[in-house]
C-alpha cells in the first residue's frame, strides 16, 4: 500500500474562522481529543506513535497539518509534536506542511515553523483577486485580516514553497482561466490547487450557501481545459488527479477534496485526536485501526 500523505488532525475547540462552505462545521466532531487528555505524560502517546509508524511504513512521506479549525490556534501541538513525538518515529517524517487560511500566519509562527523544517504554506483561499472579499467569505475576524499580496511575500521570504488552493466561489466565474492564472504568477506561487466546494446531501446554511455561490461547473471545466491546453503534464497522482506545469507553476484540479469517491488506493490517511487512523475524513466507518 502506497499512501501519498498523513493528515495530522490538530486538536482543537473550533475556529476563529467561519467559512460560508465549511465542511467541518456541518458534521459535529465526533472523536474525543485523547492526545492532550494527559498533557505532562500522555498516557495514548504509544497508540499515536504506531500509527505515525504504520503510515510511515506505508510510503506516507508528507505530514500535512490541518484540523476542523486554523492549526496554529494550537501552536503548542505542533511545537510537542514537532520537537518530540515525530522524533519517537523510526526514520522521522521530513516534509512538513501547513494548510491554513492565512491568518496567525505571524512573523513568530513563520520563524516557528521555518526552524522545525516545513516546506511548503498551502493557503486555502476564496477570492485571489480581494483581500477583503476573501476575509468576508471565510468569516475571517478583523483583527486577523491580511493582505493577500503582503502575505505571499512574507511567506516566500522564509523561503517556503507556497500553494494556493483556491476555493472554487462565484468570483471566479467571472474570470477568465487566464486571468486567474496571472494572478497566481503575481502572487508568485509555486503551487495551485484549484479546489471544487464539497456540499454534503445535509440540509443546512453551508451547503444552502454552496447551492448560491460556488463557481459553475463550466467555470471549473474550462479552468481545466485551459491547464491541459497551455500546460504540460507532470504526473498521474495517486488519487487519480493530473498534475500539469504551466508557466512554471503546478496545478492540479481537485474535484474530490474529501476523498469520497471510492478508488482502488487510498489518497491520504487521517490520524485524528482520538489517536486513530482513518482513510475519509466525514466516515468514522473508514477507521483502518
Amino acid at each position: 500500500m502506497e499512501i501519498q500523505s498523513l493528515s495530522i488532525v490538530v486538536p482543537l475547540n473550533g475556529c476563529v474562522n467561519d467559512c460560508k462552505f465549511c465542511v467541518s462545521r456541518i458534521h459535529e466532531n465526533q472523536y474525543e481529543n485523547l492526545v492532550e487528555k494527559s498533557p505532562e505524560n500522555w498516557k495514548y502517546r504509544a497508540n499515536y506513535i504506531r500509527r505515525l509508524q504504520f503510515a510511515r511504513d506505508n510510503g506516507c512521506d508528507t505530514i500535512i497539518f490541518t484540523g476542523i479549525g486554523e492549526p496554529l490556534q494550537n501552536r503548542d501541538f505542533i511545537t510537542k509534536f514537532m520537537s518530540v513525538i515525530n522524533n519517537e518515529v523510526n526514520r522521522p517524517f521530513v516534509w512538513f506542511e501547513l494548510q491554513t487560511s492565512g491568518v496567525m500566519l505571524s512573523n513568530k509562527n513563520l520563524t516557528m515553523l521555518s526552524n522545525f523544517g516545513f516546506s511548503t504554506i498551502s493557503l486555502s483561499i476564496s477570492d485571489i483577486f480581494d483581500s477583503y472579499q476573501n476575509g468576508l467569505i471565510n468569516d475571517i475576524p478583523r483583527d486577523l485580516m491580511f493582505d493577500l499580496d503582503d502575505l505571499c511575500k512574507q511567506i516566500k521570504s522564509f523561503g517556503f514553497n507556497l500553494r494556493l488552493s483556491l476555493n472554487m466561489t462565484s468570483v471566479y466565474s467571472d474570470k477568465t482561466p487566464q486571468e486567474i492564472f496571472n494572478r497566481v504568477k503575481d502572487l508568485s506561487a509555486d503551487q495551485v490547487t484549484i479546489r471544487e466546494l464539497y456540499k454534503s446531501k445535509i440540509q443546512c446554511k453551508q451547503n444552502q450557501w454552496i447551492d448560491e455561490n460556488s463557481a459553475s461547473v463550466r467555470t471549473i471545466y474550462e479552468i481545466e481545459k485551459y491547464i491541459q491546453l497551455m500546460g504540460v503534464e507532470l504526473v498521474l497522482l495517486p488519487f487519480g488527479a493530473r498534475k500539469y506545469s504551466i508557466n512554471g507553476i503546478s496545478a492540479v484540479v481537485d474535484s474530490d477534496c474529501m476523498s469520497k469517491e471510492a478508488k482502488e488506493s487510498i489518497r491520504y490517511l487521517i490520524l485524528r485526536e482520538n489517536c486513530k487512523l482513518y482513510s475519509k475524513w466525514d466516515d468514522p466507518a473508514s477507521l483502518i485501526f
